[in-house]
Parts: C-alpha cells; sequence; structure tokens
C-alpha cells in the first residue's frame, strides 16, 4: 500500500457508530477526519433478539450520513465491522444487506475475539513502543473484550457478554441510582468475568489500558474533578458512583466532564469497571488513545500484503493444528490457482479483485482436508463445521463462513451450495477447486500441461480443454471430469469438455 493512501474504518458498536478516516504516513496512519453518532442500536434488541425496525433505522440512517463522507474513498481501503449487537441480532441479514447498499461496500461482522484482536491492534499502535505486559480492557455496548500482549502482538484475547448498554437496561432500567442497582450490577458483572481472574490476574501483566467507551468517559469526569489525565483510580471510581447515588436519577445527573449521550449507560458502564477493578486487582488504568477503528485500518494496511496478512498465519495454524497433508494441500492449492487464474484472464476482472479471490481460494486449498481429523466419512462437512466455529484471528464471521463453504463444495453434489453458488465469483472459486482435487486424486502431482480452464464475459458456460493424448493418457482423471461436468450441468454455471 503506497504511502499517502486514504483509509477509512467504520465501528458499528452496540452504543455509538464511529468513522475514522487517515491517511498512510511511513508506516503510521494519520487522522484526517473523526465522525461519531450515538445510534444505541443495543437498545434495539428484543427478547427473541430481533432488531427493532426504530433501531435498524437509526443505524441505517447514521450510515447514510456516513457513506456521503466516504463517497470518493475505493471500498478496498474502507472497512466496516459489527460486534456484539450484530453479532446477537437474529435479524442482521436484512441489516447488513441495506447497510452494503448504502456504503457500497460490505459489513464485516466480527467475532468477540476478533474484535479484542483488533483492540490491542488500535491501542498498542498508538502508544509509545515498550516491551511492557500489558492488559487492555474495552467496556462497549454490549460487551466487554480484555487483552494481554506486549508489542503490538496480542497473545490472549477474550470477549464477555457483559456492558454498558445490556448492564443500565438490565439493572438501571428507569435511570435510577441506588446502592442495592449498584450492588446487583457488579455482583452479576464479576459473576460473568470470573473466569478472567486466573488468565487476566495481576502476575500476567504489568500495565494496564482501557479503550474506548465507558473507560474514555470516566477518564473525562476524573480529569474534570481534577485527577491526573486519562488516569482511573479505584478511589476514583468510587467517588464518581457516590455522584450518582447522590444524584439519584439520570435526569439530575451534573458531573463536569459528562456527556449528555453518555448518562443513559454510565450505571452499567460503571458496575462493570468496579467488576473488573476488584477482580484483576487493578490500582490504575490508563485511558489508552487507540480503539478497535484503529485497529481495523491497520489491519487493512496488513491485508494489503499478502506475506503480513494475519489471516494467512491463522489458515497456517489451523492446518497444522488439525494435521493436514501438507504435500497434498499444497498440489491442490497449485492447481486451484493455476486453473482460477485461467479463468479470471478470460473475465477481465480487475487484478486487485482478482488476487483478493485468489488468496481465498488458495487458503481454501490449504485447509479443504482439515475434517480428516475428525473422520475421513464425509470429511468435507466437518471441516466446514471446524471452520464455522474456529477461532480464527483476522477472519470475519462471513469471511470464515465462506471459507467453509467452499471447503464443504470441493467434493460432493452441489446442490446443498445452491444458494452460494448465485455468486459468480464463488462459483468461479468452486470450480477451480473441484477440477484441482479431481486431478489431484492420486496424491502426487498431476500433469496438467495443456489444460485450459475458460470463458467468456457474460456467459455463464466454463469450458476445459486438454491437448492432444492427455485423455489417453489419464483415462481415470477423464472419468471423473466427465462426472464433474454432469454435476455442474445441474448449476446454472455449466462446464463443458472439450478433447476428452
Amino acid at each position: 500500500m503506497q504511502n499517502g493512501t486514504l483509509l477509512a474504518a467504520l465501528d458499528l458498536g452496540s452504543n455509538s457508530f464511529r468513522l475514522e478516516i487517515g491517511r498512510l504516513d511511513h508506516g503510521q496512519i494519520r487522522r484526517t477526519e473523526y465522525l461519531k453518532e450515538v445510534v444505541r442500536q443495543g437498545n434495539g434488541l428484543d427478547e427473541a433478539r430481533n432488531l427493532s425496525r426504530d433501531a435498524m433505522q437509526r443505524g441505517l440512517d447514521c450510515l447514510a450520513r456516513f457513506a456521503e463522507r466516504l463517497a470518493g474513498i475505493p471500498r478496498t481501503q474502507a472497512r466496516a465491522v459489527a460486534t456484539q449487537t450484530l453479532r446477537e441480532a437474529r435479524n442482521r441479514d436484512e441489516f447488513l444487506s441495506r447497510g452494503h447498499e448504502i456504503l457500497g461496500f460490505r459489513i464485516d461482522v466480527i467475532s468477540g475475539r476478533e474484535e479484542a484482536r483488533l483492540i490491542y491492534q488500535g491501542v498498542s499502535r498508538l502508544l509509545p513502543q515498550s516491551d511492557e505486559r500489558r492488559l487492555v480492557i474495552d467496556i462497549g455496548g454490549r460487551s466487554t473484550e480484555m487483552i494481554l500482549g506486549q508489542g503490538y502482538e496480542a497473545r490472549l484475547m477474550e470477549s464477555f457478554r457483559v456492558g454498558s448498554v445490556s448492564w443500565s437496561m438490565r439493572y438501571f432500567p428507569k435511570g435510577e441510582f441506588t446502592p442495592d442497582a449498584f450492588r446487583m450490577a457488579k455482583i452479576a458483572a464479576e459473576a460473568v468475568l470470573d473466569e478472567a481472574l486466573q488468565a487476566y490476574d495481576r502476575s500476567h501483566w504489568s500495565a494496564a489500558y482501557g479503550a474506548s467507551g465507558t473507560v474514555g468517559a470516566v477518564a473525562d469526569m476524573l480529569a474534570a474533578a481534577g485527577g491526573p489525565p486519562g488516569l482511573i483510580t479505584r478511589e476514583g471510581l468510587d467517588w464518581l458512583r457516590e455522584r450518582l447515588l447522590k444524584a439519584r436519577t439520570v435526569e439530575r445527573v451534573n458531573i463536569d466532564g459528562m456527556k449528555d449521550d453518555r448518562k443513559l449507560v454510565i450505571g452499567g458502564g460503571l458496575s462493570v469497571l468496579l467488576a473488573i477493578f476488584d477482580l484483576l486487582g487493578i490500582r490504575e488504568l490508563q485511558a489508552a488513545d487507540g480503539a478497535l477503528r484503529h485497529g481495523v485500518l491497520y489491519d487493512l494496511v496488513e491485508r494489503d500484503a499478502a506475506d503480513s496478512d494475519v489471516r494467512s498465519a491463522s489458515v497456517r495454524r489451523l492446518a497444522a493444528k488439525f494435521d493436514t497433508d501438507a504435500a497434498q494441500a499444497s498440489r491442490v492449492a497449485t492447481v486451484a490457482t493455476q486453473f482460477f487464474s485461467q479463468l479470471q484472464a478470460s473475465l477481465n476482472r480487475p487484478q486487485e479483485e482478482t488476487s483478493r479471490l485468489q488468496r481465498k481460494l488458495l487458503w481454501a486449498a490449504q485447509l479443504h482436508e482439515i475434517g480428516f481429523l475428525v473422520s475421513h466419512s464425509s470429511y468435507h462437512r466437518h471441516g466446514a463445521y471446524v471452520l464455522d466455529n474456529a477461532d480464527a484471528p483476522g477472519f470475519a464471521l462471513p469471511e470464515l463462513h465462506r471459507l467453509s463453504q467452499l471447503v464443504l463444495g470441493h467434493r460432493g453434489k452441489l446442490k446443498k451450495l445452491e444458494a452460494e453458488l448465485a455468486d459468480p465469483a464463488f462459483a468461479q472459486q468452486l470450480l477451480a477447486l473441484r477440477l484441482a482435487v479431481i486431478l489431484c486424486h492420486a496424491r502426487r502431482d498431476p500433469d496438467v500441461e495443456g489444460l485450459k480452464l475458460g470463458g467468456k464475459p457474460r456467459q455463464a458456460q466454463r469450458t476445459l480443454g486438454c491437448r492432444p493424448g492427455w485423455a489417453e493418457a489419464f483415462p481415470q482423471s477423464v472419468h471423473l471430469l466427465r462426472e464433474e461436468a454432469a454435476a455442474w450441468a445441474k448449476t446454472p454455471w455449466p462446464l463443458q469438455l472439450q478433447g476428452f
């Protein structure tokens, strides 16, 4: 990615939506613009975990305003990520589809651990370089992330379903601050966070930092009261709780440094922060400048370089963990990417998009046999299940699912992927992968000289041709390829064999 490239990150949080735009400057990203809107989508989840129409519309209206500012920034230089509220929402696909239309690029729903990784990336990039062992905490609207790391490396990441919006709705529903409400909210938060006690205790870190949301708001209030800038202490938290108890209700709260949009969720956020301080024995917490959106920006830079893409490292770890046949995976990957490149040359797809799709095809080839460790019977189904439920840093949930569908579809009938095959790019990836698996069936390097996969723009049919004599030399491969052509004949993407 070139110096001076403009990048944009959208953080669709449970309480606020944020847009960060920055310019790449010798490895650092310098802010050019920052927008924030309080949307409170987290308040819009009903008991059935459906997002209300009002909450959905508030979010879409905000995205429309952000989209106007994003005009002119190439979609490959922008990314939107959604967190806990959309992780939970059963009707999220409707919001994601409409949001995609508004923005011009998709919204990635990320897992809790991926959110934690990106938070640490953002925090660490904006802190002075140091070898200190760091604890980073981010209390969001419906989830709290905790990360242990050193330098730029996040080593332990976890996400807990406790946050300022959800806890305020549950324990301060009428906006009333009472000793019993704070006590119950803190006890409940400790019950959720208790599993973090051993992994994140004081022996594992030397400095504690807080990111965004609740931490930033509390730090501002304590600083306005005369405390050190950006520093949160246990005494400061007690002081703030007493101020809220004295006010009794949200309407009567008047604390210097508190923004109006924070009043409705401060009770829940403060309760969670008190629980974390007491559980982990934190004496001081420093508010950090970095946050999730900054991590997304730096991740965009890493994704642009294949050799430093954290997703590639995740694929290698998964392949090693499930003890895949590395030699076979390499064969399949080589042949699949060769076929895919041939096909793209005939379809005139932009090179940047081709490279992105080819990288994902490569990952699918590397992982197509991970289900073997579970069972050789229907191993493609086991592999798809593993990927749909894997902890794979760098991947958004839709990306992992697409990878799982390529693994699921690399053998067997195509009817199970009827919905996915509506996407031409997916169909092309899958065809290249299935052909590669067929030609590598003997688990040795296949003779693919003279094999050519092609097609024509705006035409569904694909053609596989071979050199004279190839079909006679490899009758078993020809048999399998004819079966494959018969399978694709039942889809919108027929495959024609020439010279077989």
